[in-house]
């Protein structure tokens, strides 16, 4: 994409969020069985917030992680760049006045360097990264707003088995004179970059743009950037968890993965 679809996409992006925050607030609340059962757990391990550290919480959203944060006693500086969005967080309760939100936009990188030099202790971006047109300023910058040696945990739905190409199949089989049914996922593309449009939650008011990238991507990125890798978890559901749908994700699926937690750890830059 030239510079100039980048930046088209991202302002379609942003516009799109701006219409669907209120549906999303309503829907996603204070978590799903995404976040509770795959993306949270991860994060606290990965993240291993403490009481008193500075925390960048990336994409926030509605400021689901950014409350949870600030419960567990860290300063939570929380941004998105959709104004409908962070309108929402604010309504909602902030533990301690220890968050504070602002609209910001994560590909601009002046805006970001603004936040200020070795700033932070930790940065989280959960679930976003596929959102933005363009990741690498927010690549460039981390490092100079991080501590030495500070953290960065992203959470992404898993572009190997859970992208836009992903087909939920079930299949009766015959295990040695038992029919069983299986559950699989096919897929029919990965390692190219992708930009399509998708729904992130059944009815909301606008399809939104999803920006796949292989994993090599996401690593390289980081690695040209100062950080190395020190935590990785591909998360599934539990077999036997309930599922409203038998082809949703759930524990029908609990031997494929559709998140992955990654903790990028900065050298400084």
């Amino acid at each position: 994409m030239t510079i100039d679809d980048l930046q088209k996409a991202n302002e379609e992006t942003r516009s799109v969020w701006d219409a669907n925050a209120a549906f999303w607030d309503e829907k996603m609340g204070e978590g799903n069985d995404f976040v509770n059962t795959l993306q949270w757990p991860a994060i606290l391990r990965l993240l291993d917030p403490k009481p008193g550290q500075h925390i960048l919480d990336i994409a926030t959203g509605n400021g689901l992680t950014a409350r949870r944060l600030a419960a567990l006693g860290a300063q939570v500086a929380a941004f998105d760049f959709s104004g409908e969005l962070i309108k929402l967080a604010q309504k909602k309760p902030n533990p301690e006045t220890r968050i504070a939100y602002s609209v910001l936009d994560a590909t601009d990188e002046s805006a970001l360097l603004a936040l200020g030099s070795r700033t932070f202790d930790a940065a989280l971006c959960n679930m976003a990264l596929f959102d933005m047109a363009n990741i690498e300023p927010l690549f460039r910058s981390l490092p100079k707003i991080l501590k030495v040696g500070g953290a960065f945990v992203f959470t992404l739905t898993h572009p190997a088995f859970n992208n836009a190409s992903c087909v939920h199949v079930a299949e009766e089989i015959d295990d040695q004179g038992e029919i069983k049914l299986t559950y699989s996922v096919k897929i029919s593309r990965y390692i190219t970059p992708l930009h399509t449009h998708g729904l992130a939650i059944r009815g909301q008011p606008k399809a939104q743009l999803y920006f796949e990238r292989p994993l090599q991507d996401y690593f390289n990125l980081g690695f040209q950037n100062g950080f190395f890798v020190d935590g990785f978890e591909e998360r599934c559901f539990p077999p036997g968890m309930p599922q409203k749908n038998p082809l949703s994700w759930g524990g029908n699926f609990s031997e494929i993965p559709p998140v992955l937690v990654v903790r990028l750890r900065s050298g400084g830059g």
